[in-house]
């Protein structure tokens, strides 16, 4: 299996190609940081695994990134993170991880609130816990957002497919001010999203907010890149085809700017018998 040489580097996985919202607004947020990136596409979505499932897929994929010599890893990736990062921590105490969780703390300045997620999400500890806190004395509706991830992964932003299946997701969610994006996947289509709502929702993506936990982090323990003179270098690996990935970048150009290659079909990253 071929291993990339990345020491330094920061580790970004997901089950797709969702987790490119999340390494974009890194690379845009850390312009100097390098970036290994694996879409465990193979396996998508992770929201109609099984927990145990989820779980061995994260820990093979953290093996890997840390193998190749990622500094830091981000499981960006809401399902992975609502089943996986806390045995990921316990399991690599040294590894410093960023997640990433339904952002119901800043949805609670609104009173009707959306909360679009995987079916893992939505029934996971992590959410229930998070929704009990700060959303407990108002209405919450919610949709675990079937056959989405799929149409995105298949069609992309401002598709027909895509933009049929937002419409009829939405269509009985009422008068909504608000709506949580609980899958990294779903900000890649923000703008489809805000089509089918109400106009003046607020639709909030955490994408910004995971990056800046990436920098405190970095900064925190002494490992942001400080030699301009390095190049930077964005590599991909795909356990499945790459054509969704590739098509996503084009329309990322802060993170497709540094874009070395794009591996596909290297399924022994989460498939030993493969």
């Amino acid at each position: 299996m071929y291993l990339p040489p990345h020491n330094g580097s920061i580790g970004v996985f997901d089950s797709g190609i969702g987790g490119l919202s999340v390494a974009n607004a890194v690379c845009g947020l850390l312009p100097r940081e390098s970036l290994l990136y694996v879409s465990d596409n193979h396996h998508a979505p992770y929201g109609a695994r099984t927990d145990a499932e989820v779980f061995d897929f994260s820990r093979r994929i953290t093996d890997y990134l840390l193998a190749a010599g990622a500094k830091l890893v981000v499981v960006a990736c809401n399902t992975a993170t609502s089943i996986a990062i806390d045995g990921l921590r316990e399991s690599y105490p040294d590894v410093p991880f960023v997640g990433l969780e339904p952002a119901v703390k800043p949805a609670a300045r609104g009173r009707n609130v959306g909360v679009l997620a995987t079916a893992v999400t939505l029934r996971s500890a992590r959410y229930r816990a998070l929704r009990a806190r700060y959303l407990a004395d108002r209405p919450v509706w919610e949709s675990p957002c079937v056959g989405l991830v799929e149409r995105i992964e298949a069609h992309g932003a401002g598709s027909v497919p895509v933009r049929a299946l937002l419409e009829d997701l939405l269509s009985g969610a009422g008068e909504l001010d608000t709506v949580v994006l609980g899958c990294t996947h779903y900000p890649l289509v923000i703008g489809d999203i805000r089509a089918a709502l109400p106009p003046g929702t607020d639709v909030i993506d955490p994408s910004g907010a995971a990056a800046r936990q990436v920098q405190r982090l970095l900064q925190r323990r002494g490992l942001a890149a400080s030699e301009p003179e390095i190049s930077v270098r964005h590599d991909f690996l795909c356990t499945g085809g790459s054509a969704p990935l590739q098509r996503t970048l084009r329309h990322l150009p802060a993170l497709n700017a540094d874009r070395r290659w794009v591996l596909p079909y290297l399924k022994r990253l989460t498939t030993p018998d493969a």
